[in-house]
């Protein structure tokens, strides 16, 4: 099983090159979109199986994906709800609402979600390392 790190990545199916913000800790996962206008992109929970949009500013699409990233549903979802968790979902991605048609996400494609590094600077050397 993999071992995924908060940080930015690259979605690929239906529509190739989404940004997406990856959230695998347990603090990342419960902000959120909490506090946001919007997102550029997505945002990939993992591991999840349900979302709510209370206190959301804004309504969302929400795919709910199983362990191999192939989308099992998709829900939009004003702010003030509770998602239902669904069994088989493992991961669940959340764009603005109207994203997910836009994109092409539907029931049955399937995803990959390619984890993007950042290059730092080592601490005195000066050189560039991939985190």
């Amino acid at each position: 099983m993999a071992r995924w790190e908060n940080g930015p990545g690259v979605l690929h199916g239906a529509k190739t090159g989404i940004p997406v913000e990856i959230a695998a800790s347990y603090r990342a996962r419960t902000r959120g979109l909490l506090g946001r206008d919007g997102i550029e992109g997505a945002l990939l929970l993992t591991p999840a199986s349900s979302v709510h949009t209370f206190r959301m500013r804004f309504a969302i699409d929400v795919a709910y994906l199983s362990r191999d990233f192939t989308v099992l549903s998709v829900r939009t979802m004003r702010p003030g709800r509770l998602g239902l968790p669904r069994l088989r979902a493992r991961h669940v991605l959340e764009a603005e609402a109207g994203a997910m048609a836009r994109w092409g996400l539907r029931p049955g494609v399937r995803l990959g979600v390619e984890p993007v590094r950042r290059p730092v600077a080592g601490p005195s050397s000066g050189q560039v390392h991939e985190l």
